[in-house]
C-alpha cells in the first residue's frame, strides 16, 4: 500500500505557522488586560496624559510590558511546536508533545469513532485546518494535531478512515469516499427556531421585565445589575447559531458526514457502528411547526475535553421527516418484528401514548409519582435496539442498539416501592442521551432487565469486526471508494 507523506511512519512537526496561530490568543488576552487596566486608570483619574513626561513614560512602560509578554508567548509557543511531532502507524496515530512536562498520545485505528477536520477563522485564512481524531476512551482520549495543510489534513482523514475499515489503496494518497448529500438546514429556519427556544424567551421576558422595573422605579441599577445573565442567554443562542449555520448532512461508504460553522468550519466523519445512543426530541415551542432535534452519544464526543459539544448533533432542527431520515442513515436496521412498519413504531416513539405500536407503558398508578408525563413514559424492545419514549411537554425518544449499550440498571425509592414501581436505566457513553425508562412497573422492569442483559451480550458477539469493511483480499477494486 502506497502512503501520503504524513502516513509513511516517521515522526513528522505540524505547520510551522502553529506557533502563530496559537501565540495570537496570549497578544489578545494581553491586549484585553492592557485596554481595562487603561480603562480603570482613566475613570479613577489615576491616569495623567496632561503631563507629557508622565504619559511618555506610562506609554513606554506599558509598550515594554506588552513587549516582553508577547514575546514570551510566542516563545512558548515555539517551543511547543517544536517539541510536538505525530506519526501514523498501520494500527494506530502517535502524538508527543509537551516542552517541560511531556506527554504521549496513542490512538488505536480500530477504536477511532470520528475524526473531525476543524478550521478556525484564523487557520482559514491561512489555509490551515485542525485534525481531530475520537476514540473510545473516555476523557482527554481524542488526538488533535494543530496545525496542517488543509489538503494534508484532508488527505490524511482519508487515509486515517480507510485504515480504520481495513481497506487498502494504490496511489499516493487514499481516494477520498463519494458522499451523497441528504439534506442542508436553511438558516431562516435555524433563525425561527432560536427565536421560539427557551434561551431567546428568558433573554426577551428578563430584558422587558428588567426593563419596566427601572423605568418604574426611575433608576436603571436592576437593568444593569443584571447584564451578566442577560449576556449569557446571548450567548448561548450565539453559539447555537454559529455550530449550526450552514448544517449539512451527507451519507459516504466512509460514514455519516456533517459540516457546519461559521467562524469556525467543522467537517465530521462518523464511521458507521459508532453511535452509542440516538435521541430525537421536540420542545412545546417546536409543536406547532413540527421541528425535531436530533443528538447521539458518540464515545469521545463527551468528554470534558472535548473542545466542542456540537459533536453531538445530528440535525440541529427540522421536520419529523428530516428527523426520522437522519436516524434511518445512523441506525437503518430497528429490526421490527415482520410485516410490522418501523415508521408506526418510530411515530409512537414520537408523539404517541399509551400502548400503541407495542410499547409497555408505565402503569397508571405512576400517576402519583409523575402526574403530566405517566402516559408517555415506555419502553419497546426489538430484536436491534431498544427505545425509550419520554415527557408529555418536552418529548424525547431514545435508541441504543442493543449492541452499544454499556450496563443497565433499576432504581426505585421509597414511594415506588410503596407504589410497586421502578426506573429502568441504560448506562450509554458520556453525551446528551440519557435513557431513563420512568415509574414501570417493578416485576415488569425487573423481567426487562434480564431479557436486555441477554439481548445486550448476543448483540455484542454477533456485531462482527471493528474494520467495517474488512475483506478477505484486503485489495481495494479501482474506483472503489476509500
Amino acid at each position: 500500500m502506497n502512503r501520503s507523506s504524513l502516513a509513511d511512519g516517521e515522526w513528522h512537526l505540524m505547520h510551522p505557522a502553529t506557533p502563530l496561530l496559537r501565540s495570537w490568543q496570549v497578544l489578545a488576552v494581553v491586549l484585553v488586560f492592557v485596554v481595562q487596566s487603561l480603562g480603570n486608570d482613566v475613570v479613577s483619574g489615576d491616569a495623567d496624559f496632561e503631563t507629557p513626561h508622565i504619559a511618555g513614560r506610562w506609554l513606554a512602560g506599558g509598550g515594554a510590558v506588552l513587549l516582553l509578554i508577547v514575546l514570551a508567548g510566542v516563545g512558548l509557543a515555539f517551543l511547543s511546536w517544536r517539541s510536538a511531532r505525530f506519526r501514523v502507524l498501520d494500527e494506530a496515530l502517535e502524538l508527543h508533545t509537551g516542552v517541560l512536562f511531556r506527554q504521549q498520545r496513542r490512538a488505536r485505528l480500530d477504536r477511532m469513532q470520528a475524526v473531525d477536520v476543524v478550521q478556525p477563522f484564523l487557520a482559514r485564512l491561512l489555509g490551515l485546518a485542525r485534525l481531530t481524531v475520537e476514540v473510545a476512551g473516555g476523557k482527554e482520549s481524542n488526538v488533535a494535531l494543530s496545525f496542517l495543510r488543509e489538503d494534508d489534513a484532508r488527505a490524511l482523514r482519508n487515509h486515517l478512515l480507510a485504515s480504520a475499515a481495513g481497506l487498502t489503496y494504490e496511489g499516493p494518497h487514499a481516494p477520498e469516499a463519494p458522499e451523497r448529500s441528504t439534506l442542508e438546514v436553511p438558516v431562516g429556519r435555524l433563525i425561527l427556531s432560536l427565536l421560539v427556544s427557551t434561551p431567546a424567551i428568558i433573554f426577551v421576558a428578563g430584558l422587558l421585565l428588567l426593563g419596566v422595573i427601572s423605568v418604574v422605579i426611575g433608576n436603571p441599577g436592576p437593568l444593569l445589575a443584571s447584564f451578566a445573565p442577560l449576556l449569557g442567554a446571548a450567548g448561548v443562542l450565539w453559539a447555537r447559531f454559529v455550530s449550526g449555520f450552514g448544517f449539512r448532512v451527507a451519507d459516504s461508504p466512509d460514514g455519516l458526514r456533517l459540516r457546519y460553522g461559521l467562524l469556525e468550519q467543522r467537517t465530521q466523519t462518523v464511521p458507521p457502528g459508532r453511535v452509542q445512543a440516538v435521541r430525537l426530541s421536540q420542545n412545546l415551542l417546536w409543536r406547532r411547526p413540527g421541528w425535531w432535534t436530533v443528538h447521539v452519544n458518540i464515545a469521545g464526543y463527551g468528554g470534558e475535553d472535548n473542545d466542542s459539544k456540537s459533536g453531538s448533533t445530528l440535525l440541529p432542527v427540522g421536520p419529523k421527516v428530516e428527523a426520522v431520515g437522519v436516524l434511518a442513515l445512523v441506525l437503518p436496521d430497528l429490526g421490527v418484528d415482520p410485516g410490522e412498519n418501523p415508521w408506526d413504531v418510530v411515530d409512537a416513539g414520537l408523539t404517541g401514548t399509551g400502548p400503541q405500536a407495542g410499547y409497555l407503558t408505565a402503569p397508571r398508578r405512576s400517576r402519583w409519582v409523575d402526574p403530566v408525563s405517566w402516559g408517555r413514559s415506555a419502553v419497546r424492545v426489538t430484536d436491534q435496539a431498544l427505545l425509550i419514549r419520554s415527557g408529555r411537554i418536552h418529548r424525547h425518544l431514545d435508541i441504543v442498539p442493543h449492541a452499544r449499550t454499556q450496563s443497565l440498571g433499576l432504581s426505585q425509592g421509597p414511594v415506588q416501592r410503596r407504589l410497586r414501581l421502578a426506573s429502568f436505566t441504560v448506562h450509554s457513553t458520556a453525551g446528551p442521551v440519557e435513557p431513563v425508562a420512568a415509574h414501570l412497573d417493578a416485576s415488569q422492569a425487573s423481567e426487562l432487565i434480564a431479557v436486555q442483559s441477554f439481548r445486550a451480550e448476543q448483540a455484542r458477539k454477533a456485531s462482527g469486526p471493528e474494520r467495517w469493511m474488512e475483506r478477505s483480499e484486503g485489495v481495494q477494486q479501482p474506483g472503489e471508494p476509500a
